[in-house]
């Protein structure tokens, strides 16, 4: 194996988790329509003469599950929504590419029969609004004998939201919990307390309607009430839970005291209330199903054969890796340091970033940065760290790789690392490191664009010999 070689080897074993990530096959592999026969694994549903078939499709991956779904449903679509994120890619112009204008454009006399909103993201807007409000009024007037398709990816808790807090303060929130260092299981459990579409609220606007959730899971271990907030799985929590939640992490010390007041005082009376707060549990179990349709896992193990074919004998290592991003950078280091030469380790999952300064980033690349930090000055080692939707934070980039001689590399261009770290700058560093660098050496963020799709991050230790 070749040292020099390393930045293909990374973009190789990136292409590989985003082929075996992509959310059209996924759909198609648990979406089959025979008829009115409509196949998902193991649960088959019959639709009758008057049933109507209505489709959301929500999240990162909306566009092109939304697409594969609808080249199943052909006629049989009733009317639908789909609630992508707003990006500079123009997913609006890949649903007319893609055969679909006709069902967007409405007449006089009739309006159309699919609905596209290009929504906030990681804070929900007026348009994540908007589209909670059409899905309600689309699903308001179902019957027993009517089928839900719910399609639903990373992102949706932002893109599709009725909170029950003013917008400004729903955003205050959001903005607090994303920077205090909470797991997304945390984070969820407010959402789910707190917005009438979360922990179920989806399945609940279906009823009675049969409610099928086809889902792109972008949470470490796929627990379904945790991706997108669980729109279509029914839960019973308490209240309390999001509380306990919301005062680990000192959230009522940086809000307004009336603000605070108002979110305490509903959460404190949610559990008495006669349907036990948003989050219950009130929709007849056996008209919900929910599936799976691709993880981190899928993408870790493409991944695993991917390495094996180029040479490297791979180790996948976890799909449930979490921590704060600097510390996981310091035990990747520690990893690399001590692995024999030709391996490539795999983790999956996703970590955190307690924000402490005023700097630009996200969570691979800082974490990319803390591992350079403490690979420093050994040899033909190289980590990898990148978000599979192609975002890393408030950036253009998926995340970073960097070696052993980065950091050297860095201060050689005057940036120290250590900088840039204390003040969670890492796509600032990255960002002046690979215009200084450029030519010379390889660069060190990924970039993919906007993929599609989202399953998690994925991590990336390669060793090589010493001798080439």
């Amino acid at each position: 194996m070749n040292f020099a070689d390393y930045p293909d080897h990374v973009a190789a074993l990136t292409s590989a988790a985003l082929q075996a990530a992509d959310p059209a096959a996924a759909v198609a592999r648990h979406l089959q329509r025979q008829g009115r026969h409509f196949h998902f694994d193991d649960y088959t549903h019959h639709l009758a003469a008057n049933g109507r078939v209505f489709l959301i499709a929500a999240g990162k991956a909306a566009v092109p599950m939304g697409v594969a779904a609808l080249e199943q449903l052909g006629d049989t679509l009733t009317a639908g929504l789909i609630v992508a994120k707003e990006t500079d890619v123009d997913w609006h112009s890949q649903l007319h590419r893609a055969g679909y204008g006709r069902l967007l454009a409405g007449s006089d006399e009739q309006p159309p029969r699919l609905r596209y909103f290009a929504a906030g993201h990681p804070l929900p807007d007026e348009v994540s609004q908007a589209a909670a409000t059409a899905a309600a009024h689309l699903l308001a007037d179902t019957t027993p004998d009517d089928l839900v398709i719910a399609l639903i990816s990373g992102g949706t808790s932002a893109l599709l939201s009725q909170p029950l807090l003013s917008l400004p303060v729903w955003r205050r929130l959001h903005q607090l919990l994303l920077a205090s260092g909470c797991t997304i299981q945390e984070l969820n459990q407010v959402r789910r307390h707190l917005d009438v579409i979360k922990g179920g609220g989806l399945a609940r606007l279906a009823a009675p309607a049969t409610c099928v959730g086809l889902i792109l899971s972008d949470v470490v271990g796929s627990s379904l009430p945790d991706i997108g907030s669980g729109p279509t799985v029914p839960v019973d929590e308490t209240a309390a839970s999001a509380l306990t939640v919301l005062k680990r992490y000192d959230i009522p010390a940086r809000l307004e005291t009336a603000v605070w007041q108002a979110i305490e005082a509903y959460l404190t009376q949610a559990d008495t209330r006669p349907a036990a707060g948003p989050a219950a549990s009130t929709v007849p179990l056996g008209r919900v199903h929910n599936l799976i349709v691709g993880d981190g896992k899928l993408a870790a193990t493409a991944v695993l054969a991917r390495a094996a074919q180029l040479g490297f004998i791979p180790h996948l290592l976890t799909t449930h890796l979490q921590g704060e991003a600097r510390e996981v950078g310091r035990v990747a280091a520690a990893l690399a340091q001590d692995a024999a030469p030709n391996r490539c380790f795999i983790l999956a999952g996703e970590t955190t970033v307690t924000v402490r300064g005023p700097g630009r980033g996200g969570r691979n690349q800082e974490l990319a940065l803390a591992a350079a930090m403490a690979l420093s000055g050994v040899t033909y080692r190289v980590i990898a760290s990148f978000a599979s939707d192609g975002e890393d934070g408030p950036t253009p980039a998926a995340g970073a790789m960097v070696s052993g001689e980065t950091a050297a590399l860095a201060r050689q261009h005057g940036l120290e690392p250590r900088h840039y770290l204390a003040g969670n700058d890492s796509h600032t560093f990255f960002t002046r490191l690979d215009e200084a660098v450029v030519g010379h050496a390889p660069v060190s963020l990924i970039t993919t664009g906007s993929t599609g799709t989202n399953v998690n991050d994925l991590l990336l230790v390669l060793t090589y010999d010493e001798i080439e």
